[in-house]
């Protein structure tokens, strides 16, 4: 079981079934941290972090996918929707912080925001 599980993340080809159990994995990474996160009452939760990291997860697969699928297209290059989308969860991250009469709250969240999806990222 172990072997198969290996097997299909080690395996550069993306399928139905490589992206299936990649963003399953990716479900799961994201549900532990969010669970945490949740229950400690934090802002951001398990669906917000299970959304960051299958979503990452997704731009990645989709990003190798494409020129796999397409030889010939020019602009097949994997790391540009790895980069748009670690500036976009910037942004998503900037949102979460705020400031207050001299104090910042919420640096931690935009920072976890930001290792999830660098994390799903990962997992893609």
């Amino acid at each position: 079981m172990f072997e198969q599980i290996n097997d299909i993340l080690q395996n550069t080809a993306i399928t139905p079934y490589t992206a299936a159990v990649k963003l399953l994995i990716s479900f799961f990474l994201g549900a532990i941290i969010g669970i945490e996160r949740q229950f400690r009452r934090r802002e951001a939760g398990m669906r917000t972090f299970t959304l960051i990291c299958m979503g990452s997860t997704a731009a990645m697969l989709v990003s190798i996918w494409i020129p796999q699928c397409y030889p010939n297209f020019l602009n097949g290059d994997p790391g540009r929707i790895a980069a748009q989308v670690l500036s976009g969860i910037g942004f998503l991250g900037a949102g979460a912080i705020i400031q207050s009469h001299g104090s910042v709250h919420g640096l931690t969240t935009a920072a976890c925001i930001w290792v999830m999806a660098v994390i799903g990222l990962a997992v893609g």
